[in-house]
């Protein structure tokens, strides 16, 4: 599975206009639905906030992978968001997040959507690459980077 597979080039934000856990979280899915991928973005952003208040989704390194199940969603969707500044996330080392993968899927397609949280853990684990992602400046920049990562 690569992410550039289905992920595009519009549907990766920087910067985000939110400035705060849910109100990115909200800008991501409403990016997914005006780009098609989610037809019922407030069954997304229910499913994606309850997920996140069962258990934080800032997985540390200035990460977060919000991500959630809605019947609005048809396949796999990705949406990325780089804050304009480090957000406060909550993440498991209590550091802000740099970047935000929203993450969202149709209900029966768990395996896809553990194949693609574990590929983008595997992705931002590489220290170079991460540090490449925080230092993009607009959306293209950072799918340039995840599709040249992908290549190698």
């Amino acid at each position: 599975m690569k992410l550039t597979d289905i992920l595009t080039a519009d549907c990766i934000k920087s910067p985000l206009e939110a400035t705060s856990k849910q109100a990115a979280i909200n800008e991501l899915v409403d990016l997914l639905a005006a780009r098609g991928r989610v037809r019922q973005p407030a069954e997304l952003k229910d499913a994606v906030w309850t997920r996140e208040m069962t258990r934080t989704t800032g997985i540390g390194l200035g990460l977060a992978i919000p991500h959630g199940k809605s019947a609005g969603v048809d396949k796999l969707a990705i949406a990325i968001g780089k804050p304009a500044a480090p957000m406060e996330f909550q993440s498991i080392d209590a550091k802000p997040v740099k970047l935000i993968i929203l993450l969202a899927s149709p209900p029966d397609k768990t395996s896809d959507h553990i194949q693609a949280l574990a590929h983008i853990s595997r992705l931002m684990n590489l220290e170079e690459f991460r540090h490449q992602v925080y230092s993009a400046t607009t959306g293209q920049q950072i799918f340039d980077l995840l599709r040249l990562q992908e290549q190698g």
